[in-house]
């Protein structure tokens, strides 16, 4: 299950980090249209940039501190839901289950030794 939470939190980041490059390009698209709080937008996108990195980290520390790894993934989903809103959702979906199976697999079962 730790493998899964690895790949699930390291493609969430990445899918949060595609989103945060949207926002931006969108924010900056309307700036050049001269839109109201378009450049709040592109800031949002920054933003939501580095919670797709605090994802990709989750994920990346699923194998060695899953609670860790599930804390940062669950922080990233729910700062990214606020930064970008919609854009998260395919993010947040892996992340969310990328940190539930980080924190149900941490307890790993101890293997029983067969006498001789």
């Amino acid at each position: 299950m730790r493998t899964a939470a690895l790949i699930l939190g390291i493609i969430g980041g990445i899918l949060g980090i595609i989103a945060g490059i949207l926002a931006m390009i969108i924010g900056g698209v309307g700036v050049a249209f001269e839109a109201e709080d378009a450049g709040m937008i592109g800031g949002l996108g920054f933003v939501a940039i580095i919670f797709g990195v605090a994802g990709v980290v989750g994920g990346a520390l699923a194998n060695r501190n899953p609670k860790l790894a599930a804390s940062l993934e669950l922080a990233a989903v729910l700062f990214g839901f606020i930064a970008v809103s919609m854009f998260w959702i395919p993010a947040g979906l892996c992340l969310i289950v990328g940190a539930l199976l980080a924190f149900l697999g941490r307890k790993q079962r101890p293997q029983e030794v067969v006498a001789p």
